[in-house]
């Protein structure tokens, strides 16, 4: 069975030894881990972009399930691409899971980027936009994608020191995948 392992990841620093380690984790629990970094890419070309998305799909289309990385990216909530990715499997009615390493809620991390108010019972961000206030650690969209086509999104109770290297909530959620993939093998069932 396979995983495709998406998330910011790949823009870390040392993003070829987190996949590593990720592929790593996954094979312990007997399954295989897509990286997206495994694939090969000319970054030089014209297209490379284009190859890099055609590649991520491929490996997302040749996968069982999805493992997200939702931990907050470059703002409040989840990388964009990861999103995407998330929804594309999702669309297909693959197993989806997912993880985020910031245990907080959605509407006090818009509040550490900036001024949020309470206006007619709803919180407004500095621009006069209602800020999504549910009480989930992301939008409503992802969380509850999560719970219709998977498991729960996986927190910690408390943020780890290393957000980005703290891998307990991703094994988590692989252990969970390769109990569901292996129900779904045995009998058929999902």
């Amino acid at each position: 069975m396979k995983i495709y392992l998406a998330g910011p990841d790949v823009f870390l620093p040392d993003a070829v030894d987190i996949g590593r380690r990720k592929v790593e984790i996954c094979a312990r629990h007997g399954v295989s881990g897509l990286y997206p970094l495994d694939n090969t890419v000319d970054l030089s070309t014209a297209d490379a972009s284009l190859d890099i998305f055609r590649g991520n799909q491929a490996m997302m289309d040749a996968a069982d399930a999805v493992i997200a990385n939702l931990t907050p990216f470059r703002g409040p909530g989840a990388d964009a691409g990861t999103v995407y990715e998330l929804g594309y499997m999702a669309g297909r009615a693959k197993l989806c899971l997912g993880y985020c390493n910031d245990p907080s809620v959605y509407a006090d991390r818009v509040r550490r980027f900036g001024d949020v108010n309470c206006r007619d019972g709803r919180l407004i961000d500095a621009q006069g936009l209602t800020v999504e206030d549910f009480g989930l650690t992301d939008n409503l969209m992802m969380i509850h994608a999560l719970d219709i086509h998977g498991c729960a999104l996986v927190t910690p109770t408390h943020a780890p020191t290393d957000m980005w290297h703290d891998l307990a909530a991703f094994e988590t959620c692989v252990r969970r995948a390769a109990e569901r993939l292996g129900l779904i093998r045995t009998t058929g069932f999902s």
